[in-house]
């Protein structure tokens, strides 16, 4: 996936890059991960970007902040990106909610829901994933799944396929090389001496923990070398409830 493109001098000072590609993670089964959204955005400078989404309801997509856009077009029941299949279902998004208190510079808040035109037909290639209660807290050392049709290497190209990759969460203080980490808000996800990692164009896809989508990738190193920090899911669930039923 392509990321959307942080300003030069904020990417050079932090040495970090929006999350993206999987790195060293393998092909999935096409659609055994029907939650997953492929998004097609026109950015605010109108370049077309891509992001990864899922689905939490049949008209609403969880991503990141950082995806936001002129429009967004989400598609559903994707495996390989470039071959549309019969289980495509191409939706407009009309409305796009990022967290109120979003700060792009340091990544902070790195959530949006994305209202889709209409609700999504639920198939065996398209489906729902659960999210966690409120304030809930996954437990370093806990093995969990990413997936995205990111770059498969810092200087290799976005996946046509949907690859995935096993993370562990790490200890908060694994992620003290960024800043600007917060563990109350957000989870350092990989493990430093392993390859395997989310990278550009993987933005936004889900951190699946027994099931639960606990994480949304958020940013890492430019080198593509884990750790990554992902935006917790738990904190916001009284604000992604509130926008569910107001909308």
């Amino acid at each position: 996936m392509h990321l959307l493109p942080l300003p030069l001098l904020l990417f050079l000072l932090c040495s970090r890059a929006q999350s993206g590609e999987i790195i060293e993670g393998t092909e999935c089964k096409p659609h055994s991960r029907p939650y997953m959204a492929y998004l097609e955005i026109v950015n605010f400078q109108g370049q077309l970007v891509t992001c990864g989404g899922f689905l939490i309801r049949q008209n609403f997509v969880l991503t990141a902040a950082h995806c936001a856009g002129r429009s967004i077009t989400v598609i559903l029941g994707v495996h390989n990106r470039k071959e549309k299949e019969d289980t495509w279902q191409k939706l407009q998004v009309v409305k796009q909610f990022p967290f109120p208190k979003y700060i792009h510079a340091i990544s902070r808040h790195d959530i949006m829901l994305l209202k889709l035109k209409e609700k999504a037909n639920l198939t065996l290639a398209v489906g729902t994933v659960p999210i966690p209660p409120s304030f809930y807290s996954v437990p370093p050392g806990t093995m969990c799944w990413v997936a995205g049709w990111g770059r498969t290497g810092v200087m290799k190209p976005g996946s046509d396929t949907l690859q995935e990759v096993k993370q562990r969460l790490m200890d908060p203080k694994v992620c003290n090389l960024f800043a600007n980490f917060d563990h109350n808000l957000q989870l350092c996800v990989g493990n430093p001496r392993k390859k395997n990692s989310v990278f550009e164009g993987d933005s936004g896809a889900p951190l699946l923990c027994a099931g639960v989508a606990q994480g949304i990738v958020s940013y890492g190193r430019k080198d593509a070398k884990p750790p990554s920090v992902f935006t917790r899911i738990s904190p916001y669930r009284r604000w992604i409830d509130e926008i569910l039923k107001n909308n």
